[in-house]
This record gives C-alpha cells, structure tokens and sequence, in this order.
C-alpha cells in the first residue's frame, strides 16, 4: 500500500481572461470527481480531478481576490503564493486584449521559478484566429504558447494532454503495510492537532515510527495498536477570514485538504472553549466533499467540566451546525487531561468497517422494493418514475447506483428519503452514504 499525493495545479491571471471558464471546463471532465454534497458551503474555487493514471487538485486564484487591493499589486502576490505552493501552474491570458503590463510583470516573475508553467493564450476560437491574436504574446520569450479557447473547447484537449505529461504519478513515496488505516486531523491552528496526536500515542503502549516527506506541510507518523497499522497525518491548520493580506489562505487550505484525499477517515477538532465556528464547519463540509468518513474530537473538554448549561449548548450548537453530516460521531477529549482519549479508537474501528463494507446486490433490490412500496417515487410528466434495480458501485464510502427511467427528474427530497432508508437498513449509521441514479441502458438494435 502506498500513501497518495495529489499535485496542486493552479490557474492564475488577471480578472475576466477566462479562468473560472477553463476551471469549469477542467471540472466538467467525465473523469472529474466534483460531487455536489447537499448542506456543505459552495464558495469552493478547487476540485480533485482524476485522469486515467494521474490525479491532481486544480485551484482558480480568482477565489482569493481582494476587493480592497490594486489588480497589479493583487495579481502579483496571488502569483507569488502560486509559485511558492502549487506543483504546475498555468498562466492565462487574454487573447483578444491582447498583451498587457501586468502580464509581463507576472511573466518576469515566472522566469526565476522552477516549477513548471504553462503559458495559456485564451479566447482564440479556432486556428483561423490563432495566427494573429498569439504574435503578440511570442514577446514574452517563452518557448510554448498554449491557444485555447475555454469557452468553446479549441485547444483544450492539447491543453490537458500537455499537462498530464508533466504530473508527477498518483501513487508514490512511503510504502505503507497492507491495511493501514489512514487518519487525517485537521481544524484551525492551535485547535491541538499536534497534542491530540501525542495524547494517542502515550495512551497505550505502540510501536511508532517517523515517516519523512511524505506531503509538504503534514507530518506522518505509522502507528501500531494490537492488530492494526494506523497512519496519523498532522495537518497545517486551517485559518478562518481575516481582515490582512492573507485574508483566507487559500493554498494553506489546498495543502490541508490534500490529506483529505490521502485519508480514510478525518478527525476534525473543534475547540471547547471556543465553541464551533464558520471554519470548522466549512472543514467539516471539505471532509464530504472529498467523501471521507468523518469523527468530530471536541478537544478540551476539560475547560467545560463544572459549566454543565453550556456543555449542553455546545452539543446543541454542533448538532446545529452539522445537520449535513448527522452521521458523524463526535467524541468529548481532552488531550491535556486524557479524558475520552479511549475511546478514539473504538469509534475509528467502527467508522471504518461502515466506510468499507460491502452488500450483496440481492439485498440491496430488496431494500430499494421494500422503500419504493413505503413511500412511492412522484410523477414525472405524466407517469411515475421506475426504479429497476440497484447495485453497490463501490466502498469508502458506500455508493449506490439506482438504475431508474428518468433519473435526473428524481427530487433531491426522494434522494434524501432513499439515502436514510440505505443507512437504517444497512446499519451505515457512522459514514456517508452515496446513491446516484442512472439511466437504463437501451438494447442495440439488431
């Protein structure tokens, strides 16, 4: 078993040359994983996009812009993060505005990098055009221009094709032994990731063991408790909104969420003292998107053992804020103390049964008859909607596929219903649960 890493690919340029566009074309690929988790904030400018051998994140910097600041002076510190943290980066710029300082400025900026970039000319909408709206930009000296057109997908397959020659492979570094359940612990900076951590490490007798670079910006340690090897990531914290420069972090949240997609499990802290904030519950809603199962530590317990009324309030406020994710336990620890601390790994071992489990296709039709003839799909134009069969298309987490006659006229509320049925019947109280719907495949005709 190898631990993944992900390449950080990200867009970069100035407002209004088509970034967003090309990210949304990257992320409506067939073979792109952007799964719209119902309950879970949408201002996300990045999205895991997997190709046949490769995978990377991609981020649109348009996602970290400063209403308050200078484009010039905004563009160059987004694309000074970009250098510093992302793996490739594609520069995009405005084939009909044709070149402009603040292009050559981020151009100089990109020559004394050593990562790899990808100089993209964009809204060239065919090779007629491409002659004449690229000579400008041949006098930034770069050896390759890249004429696309995001908009109407000129270029793009060339574009991709380029870039996945530069990715480095999906799976690499650290062998990992067979089994190794992977747990990612993440939650703003001083939350006490690192101490929580500790604290499991010096609660039982374990064998340990230091993995080197294994990511940039999380620290792995292989763990042995009695028959299971467990790999604990400590993650970079996740910073909320502030009013400085570096107002949401964008990539220090990319480096974080690339332990999301290494773990099988995310165990995100939540401080007492503080109670739950909008950041915890955006890394919460990150943890579905990425589809990991989920247990919530409240670290510091402690600081709440004679305030009985707002112990009370705090599970209230957290069931509140996390009714997208009911599912996902939540533990009352104190890494300080020890207190709860037993318990962690008795709940991972059943998240992780739940995460990976697997139904025979018999049962599972006899669950979908049995919730149809409870609760009837609706109509749609004129006539009910059939389901025919369903079947378990994969593990962590448990996905479903219901082969239906109309399947994009199914309402997210009979999803819904048909998701809670899958969980109570199945037992998968602890994880996320998946149910996608498909259309029934049409005989060839002879």
């Amino acid at each position: 078993m190898t631990s993944e890493t992900a390449a950080l690919v990200a867009l970069i340029g100035r407002p209004n040359v088509g970034k967003s566009t090309l990210f949304n074309r990257m992320t409506r690929r067939r073979d792109a994983i952007v799964d719209p988790t119902p309950g879970v904030t949408r201002d996300r400018h990045y999205a895991r996009i997997n190709l046949e051998e490769k995978a990377f994140t991609l981020v649109d910097t348009g996602g970290i812009e400063e209403e308050d600041d200078t484009i010039t002076g905004h563009i160059r510190r987004q694309a000074m993060q970009a250098v510093d943290e992302a793996d490739i980066i594609l520069f995009i710029m405005d084939g009909r505005e044709g070149l402009t300082p603040s292009d050559i400025e981020i151009v100089d900026l990109l020559r004394r990098t050593e990562k790899k970039v990808f100089y993209v000319v964009n809204k060239i909408d065919g090779p007629e055009k491409e002659i004449e709206l690229l000579s400008p930009f041949w006098e930034i000296g770069v050896d390759k221009l890249w004429a696309l057109s995001a908009d109407h997908g000129y270029g793009f397959q060339t574009l991709m094709e380029g870039l996945e020659g530069k990715l480095p492979e999906t799976s690499q570094e650290t062998k990992l032994p067979e089994g190794t359940i992977r747990l990612a612990f993440l939650g703003r900076p001083n939350v006490g990731k690192s101490s929580m951590i500790n604290a499991i490490m010096g609660q039982e007798r374990m064998v340990v063991s230091d993995i080197a670079g294994t990511t940039r910006d999380s620290v792995d340690t292989l763990l042995t408790h009695g028959r299971h090897n467990y790999l604990l990531i400590d993650t970079a914290g996740i910073r909320r909104k502030g009013k400085t420069t570096d107002k949401l972090e964008k990539f220090s949240i990319l480096k974080a969420l690339g332990s999301l997609s290494r773990c099988h499990i995310a165990l995100v802290l939540i401080d007492a003292g503080e109670g739950i904030t909008e950041q915890d519950t955006k890394v919460l809603g990150y943890t579905q998107e990425h589809g990991r199962a989920c247990i919530i530590l409240i670290n510091k317990w402690d600081l709440l053992k004679d305030d009985i009324k707002r112990q009370k309030q705090l599970m209230e406020e957290i069931a509140m804020a996390t009714t997208f994710m009911s599912f996902a336990p939540v533990l009352k620890v104190s890494a300080l103390t020890g207190q709860g601390i037993k318990r962690v790994f008795p709940e991972i071992g059943k998240v992780y049964r739940q995460f990976n489990e697997r139904f025979p296709t018999s049962a599972l039709n006899q669950l979908l008859e049995d919730a149809v003839s409870r609760h009837n799909p609706p109509y749609h134009k004129g006539r009910r909607l059939k389901f025919y069969y369903t079947a378990q298309i994969k593990t962590a987490p448990p996905t479903f596929a219901i082969i239906a006659n109309a399947p994009k006229a199914v309402h997210f509320s009979y999803q819904r219903y048909l998701v809670n049925h899958f969980r109570d019947s199945l037992g998968l109280d602890r994880v996320p649960v998946r149910v996608f719907f498909r259309e029934k495949k049409k005989r060839a005709k002879k």
